[in-house]
């Protein structure tokens, strides 16, 4: 009965793990770059961060330096790419943040301002919803932005499992922005700080009554 129940337990526990994922791979234009290169490496696997305060939110468990993590110099305007692992599993939305560094990024903790630069969203027709769960998630450099060097940071809310805590699979790329503007962009947020147990977006049923939906956090910003 003992064995049973161990076997039981490792099944669930293998079976919630494979349907996590990570992002941890990049891309610049056409060229894409090892594992973890110019990404911070976390130290919790594909486990999801769930706690809005904690400073996990940043750049993930163990991203809250990037001493170790080369920066990647792009043109403002210029295309970029996340990958995961894995195809994304679980429904919800895809958000990607820019955060300038004060000096270095590579000592940058992530504890100044935040803007959003895009957002994926359910699509809706006839009554149902689409979510973009894929593994690539491409976008641009906001040609308008100052130069230096930014963390430039994807997060996937999983808000599959309505009544339990949503999960942030987050990853942060160091990047230096050249050939940019003199914008400054608004509005900003603090994370942890960005997201409240109240939204709409972080609380919302998608298997009841789900016919639109507001994407957690700040207005994209735009140049």
């Amino acid at each position: 009965m003992k064995l049973t129940t161990i076997l039981a337990a490792l099944t669930l526990s293998a079976a919630d793990v494979s349907g996590h994922y990570i992002f941890q791979q990049f891309s610049l234009g056409s060229k894409k770059f090892g594992v973890y290169e110019h990404i911070r490496k976390n130290t919790n696997y594909n486990s999801p961060v769930t706690s809005l305060s904690s400073n996990d939110l940043r750049c993930n468990v163990g991203g809250n330096s990037g001493a170790s993590t080369t920066v990647l110099s792009v043109q403002a305007g210029e295309s970029f790419t996340f990958f995961s692992d894995v195809a994304v599993y679980h429904q919800g939305p895809i958000s990607l943040y820019m955060s300038k560094a004060p000096g270095s990024v590579n000592d940058y903790d992530g504890s100044g301002d935040w803007f959003k630069i895009y957002d994926w969203g359910p699509t809706f027709n006839g009554g149902q919803s689409s979510w973009p769960m894929r593994n690539s998630y491409q976008y641009t450099i906001p040609k308008c932005i100052k130069n230096g060097e930014y963390l430039l940071r994807i997060q996937q809310l999983g808000i599959h499992n309505p009544g339990s805590p949503p999960q942030f699979y987050i990853s942060c790329a160091q990047v230096n922005v050249t050939g940019g503007g003199n914008a400054s962009p608004s509005p900003t947020v603090k994370i942890p700080g960005a997201f409240k147990a109240s939204d709409p977006g972080y609380v919302a049923n998608i298997y009841n009554n789900f016919n639109s939906y507001t994407v957690p956090g700040p207005a994209v910003f735009n140049c």
